[in-house]
């Protein structure tokens, strides 16, 4: 049996404070103009799922480290300091000494940020936003507009569908559901207009996989942006936006802050020369978040721009324990399906391997029975029973009644007997022995 397709409830730069003038572009380059877009995704060579990247300049571990910027030049220090003030000293009215007038807009630590993110998934721009979902905000309110639709594929987080259901569709926004794997299905989306395509891939909780390049395609085609949750992957493991995706967005909260400490979101955007509206995303999706004022905070962008600098060999960790535990659950009597995108018989292993540098740290597995889901949800030590993903400790999630739980009383709901195990850095060895306990009879 496979798992449900349950995972969603389907049927010019912003001012400075008020009185204060705003900059002029030509003499203080907005946030976006700031970012360093030198990298191209082809800069860090292909190498087989799993394996480790190319050593070297140009490789993502040694950017993710050095693209944010080199030892601050007032004193050396290494490391970015942490700049708080709320607000900077102009040297002349309505002239800025650099970049920045007022920290809603744009602050030092955020556009080190933001320069990571984007060399890092080959960006045009990047936006460090507050959370996943002011993520997901920005992209809906930047780029929608009254009237609008969205294809949206049937396994995908159920707080996106929750967001447009509950709040767009006062805007007129509509929901077109489509198995965006399906050409034919994703066709008859399509035919109907929509504005936006939005993809997870790998998807939550199923780890479906999403070709990105022909969404794209078809997308473009048909007039429509191709928007990409790549939170479970991260930039390590794959690169929307070289694709041909528009927008890539992340919860940096998960894998690429990696340590549970803090929360945030980034929405990168690449301009494909192919839409009008894509030219315009960047610019549009700057000011929005500018004026809502969802910026990342210092702190909190300081934080994730540290998790970057070791997400490379985070990753392969996670990696290489995800594969190991998916294997022994594989032949666990008491599991009835295993999905992760490295086994042979995920119905998309070809794919993730050809799209994917390797294949993530999220593994889902059906438990033979819900009393076996509940009763390993009580027994587990090594595995934390929390929401999230993406941290150094390992996190076991029973789906239906934690992070899927508002989808309960939909047809598409989560099945009881669904786990999701977030797969830490702990000794893969301590883990299935954790396993081992909480399944046992």
């Amino acid at each position: 049996m496979s798992l449900p397709d349950t995972a969603s409830p389907l049927p010019p730069r912003s001012p400075g404070p008020a009185g204060t003038p705003a900059a002029d572009p030509a003499a203080a380059p907005t946030r976006a103009s700031t970012v360093d877009s030198r990298a191209d995704p082809s800069a860090a060579p292909a190498t087989e799922p799993g394996a480790a990247p190319a050593a070297g300049p140009g490789a993502f571990a040694t950017r993710a480290i050095h693209a944010g910027g080199g030892p601050e030049p007032a004193t050396g220090a290494v490391v970015q300091p942490l700049y708080l003030s709320t607000t900077y000293a102009m040297d002349s009215p309505g002239v800025t000494r650099g970049a920045y007038d007022y920290a809603r807009a744009g602050n030092p630590n955020r556009s080190a940020l933001e320069a990571t993110l984007a060399e890092l998934e080959g960006a045009d721009a990047a936006h460090a936003v507050s959370s996943g979902m002011a993520a997901v905000t920005a992209v809906f309110s930047a780029l929608l507009a009254p009237g609008d639709s969205v294809v949206v594929p049937r396994d995908v987080y159920g707080g996106t569908v929750r967001l447009l259901e509950d709040e767009y569709a006062r805007w007129g926004i509509t929901i077109i559901p489509a198995d965006i794997a399906d050409p034919a299905a994703l066709a008859a989306a399509l035919a109907a207009g929509p504005a936006l395509v939005w993809v997870e891939t790998p998807s939550n909780p199923s780890l479906e996989i999403i070709d990105i390049a022909a969404t794209a395609r078809a997308a473009h085609a048909a007039g429509a942006l191709l928007a990409v949750d790549n939170t479970f992957a991260t930039p390590y493991l794959q690169q929307p936006l070289g694709l041909g995706a528009d927008v890539v967005v992340h919860s940096t909260t998960k894998f690429c802050g990696g340590h549970s400490d803090v929360v945030g979101g980034a929405v990168l955007v690449k301009d494909h020369g192919e839409l009008p509206a894509g030219a315009q995303a960047g610019a549009r999706i700057d000011r929005w978040t500018a004026s809502a004022g969802v910026g990342s905070a210092p702190f909190d962008a300081w934080l994730t721009a540290r998790g970057l600098k070791t997400l490379a060999v985070r990753m392969e960790r996670h990696c290489d324990s995800a594969l190991r535990v998916a294997r022994w659950l594989r032949a666990h009597p008491q599991v009835a399906e295993v999905r992760y995108p490295g086994l042979p018989d995920h119905p998309q292993h070809e794919l993730a391997a050809a799209q994917m540098r390797g294949f993530g740290g999220i593994v889902t597995f059906r438990a033979a029975s819900e009393a076996i889901a509940l009763r390993a949800a009580e027994r587990v030590r090594v595995f934390a029973l929390a929401e999230s993903l993406g941290g150094v400790e390992s996190l076991f999630d029973h789906a239906a009644t934690m992070t899927h739980l508002c989808l309960r009383g939909t047809e598409l709901e989560v099945g009881p007997d669904v786990i999701r195990l977030s797969i830490g850095l702990e000794d893969p060895a301590d883990l299935i022995a954790d396993l081992t306990a909480a399944l046992a009879d």
